[in-house]
């Protein structure tokens, strides 16, 4: 009996199978919840959402990610981008491969100074930046050829056009009521 096998050793081979099969998918349903789980704390509003308060005002809060920062996703013209709100920056600050995935025409180099120090972009005009329900346009830009990654920095020249106010983590940003 050459050809012949033990009894139960193709139900053994099976089971084997069915473990690594169930080994393997918890490593993949475990890697997708933690991937999640951090793409949530890098950015906490994936998904704004817009309220209208008691004056009748289009608002959008913002929840502050676990560094600090506020990350949320939205759009320029029409095509779905990340934000990170910077104050401290002038203009929206676009990185140069983003810009050029979103269209946007390079304008005259400006030099801007920035906490590294000095650096020549390029001047560019958005035409809107949605935030949640809030919509402005046109906005003054800069794509910069020394930003890594998609992040764009949402600077004053889009914050000035809204009321912004903070309490705790999060972060009230709505129409200006000022004339």
């Amino acid at each position: 009996m050459s050809g012949s096998r033990k009894p139960g050793a193709a139900p053994q081979r099976l089971g084997k199978g069915m473990i690594i099969a169930a080994w393997l998918l918890l490593l993949a349903l475990l890697t997708w919840f933690f991937s999640t789980q951090l793409e949530r704390q890098h950015n906490p509003n994936t998904k704004v959402m817009s309220a209208t308060t008691a004056g009748g005002a289009t608002a959008v809060q913002l929840e502050r990610n676990r560094y600090g920062h506020y990350v949320a996703s939205g759009f320029i013209n029409a095509q779905a981008v990340e934000f990170m709100l910077d104050t401290g920056a002038s203009d929206v600050s676009i990185p140069l491969p983003v810009a050029e995935r979103l269209g946007l025409k390079k304008g005259r180099s400006v030099v801007y100074q920035t906490a590294n120090g000095a650096i020549t972009a390029w001047q560019t005009t958005v035409d809107e930046i949605r935030l949640g329900e809030l919509r402005v346009g046109p906005v003054r830009a800069s794509i910069n050829p020394h930003m890594d990654g998609d992040g764009i920095l949402l600077g004053m020249s889009f914050l000035k056009q809204l009321d912004f106010s903070q309490q705790g983590n999060r972060l009230t940003l709505q129409y200006s009521t000022a004339d």
